[in-house]
């Protein structure tokens, strides 16, 4: 062989066993559900069982007989999202906080794909099961998107709507998209994210979504990253495509007819204020709070601040309903 081809043959090997080196850095296996439960669950931790191979997680908190309000959190969150509002809600009110299929300690069968009516229905088997005849729904993200079509298909069971920093509205990506979600674009994208520990990525847009970074602790993202390595989470994560879940418009919230209260953080540079507004205007009665040098979280970079505006506007609106 000669030097030219030895020299081709060692970069070759260089560079294979350097990927090998990559991915085994990067590759990051399941956590085992047991593991991660006993870790992350709480005395308030319960599960119900819906149809479909669903065995979905949810915290309970607060007195079971003060009015209800139901907390759903946001893409490759948790029932964990909740936790700031959870003190001060609980003061009056009992506070069902819900992982979805995907994610914190709810397991879904291998194949599960998200959806707008695959999270309404849960929302509705857990309401169902719990025996919620009424109750007041809030969400972010994801979770708000999932919120406002729970309401555009079953108002009647709801006593109040509350969305924060929600998804929904078509627009344009931010010209700052976070890596991940970047790399979500692409079917290689999606396999890759589906089989290493995500830690890094969930760090950098975690801190891009917020106004300061310093709430994003490196315990919060841990968090993340160990509840996105349960058993099949990541699969589901990279299953969400865009046709699949609902996209607001005028005339759809125009058939909301429960109270509701819209948050948004103005420095939110995923879903802008302009989405906010929007919902606002587009459902009767809304009222919009916005808060500055806040960015995607509200719950998480103002806890008390926005909880205790939700607390308010609970107290108002279901005085006005209370027979």
């Amino acid at each position: 062989m000669t030097t030219a081809g030895r020299i081709g043959v060692g970069l070759v090997v260089g560079l294979v066993l350097g990927l090998a080196g990559a991915w085994s850095w990067l590759r990051g296996p399941d956590i085992p559900y047991e593991e991660l439960e006993a870790r992350y669950a709480g005395p308030d931790s319960a599960y119900v069982d819906l149809p479909g191979g669903l065995h979905v997680h949810y915290r309970a908190s607060g007195k079971p007989g003060n009015p209800t309000i139901v907390l759903l959190h946001g893409y490759g969150d948790s029932f964990t999202s909740w936790d700031g509002w959870t003190p001060v809600l609980t003061r009056d009110y009992r506070v069902i906080s819900i992982d979805l299929p995907g994610h914190g300690l709810t397991r879904a069968p291998e194949g599960y794909v998200l959806s707008s009516d695959g999270h309404v229905a849960v929302v509705e088997g857990v309401a169902g099961k719990l025996g919620l005849a009424q109750f007041a729904l809030a969400g972010n993200s994801m979770g708000g998107g999932v919120a406002w079509n729970y309401a555009v298909h079953h108002g009647e069971r709801l006593s109040a709507l509350v969305l924060v920093d929600a998804a929904g509205w078509p627009s344009a990506p931010p010209k700052d998209l976070p890596l991940a979600f970047k790399i979500l674009q692409y079917r290689l994208g999606r396999w890759f994210l589906a089989h290493i520990d995500n830690r890094p990525l969930i760090d950098a847009g975690l801190k891009q979504d917020v106004y300061d970074p310093a709430v994003i602790t490196a315990a919060f993202i841990d968090r993340w990253a160990e509840f996105q390595r349960a058993p099949g989470h990541r699969p589901i994560l990279m299953s969400a495509n865009p046709a699949s879940f609902a996209t607001a418009s005028p005339e759809v919230l125009g058939t909301i007819h429960v109270p509701t209260l819209v948050l948004h953080g103005r420095n939110d540079t995923l879903i802008p204020l302009a989405s906010g507004e929007r919902f606002a205007a587009s459902i009767p009665g809304a009222k919009l709070l916005t808060y500055d040098h806040v960015g995607h979280l509200p719950q998480v970079e103002i806890p008390e601040r926005s909880a205790g505006d939700v607390a308010a506007f609970l107290a108002a609106v279901l005085s006005t309903r209370s027979p």
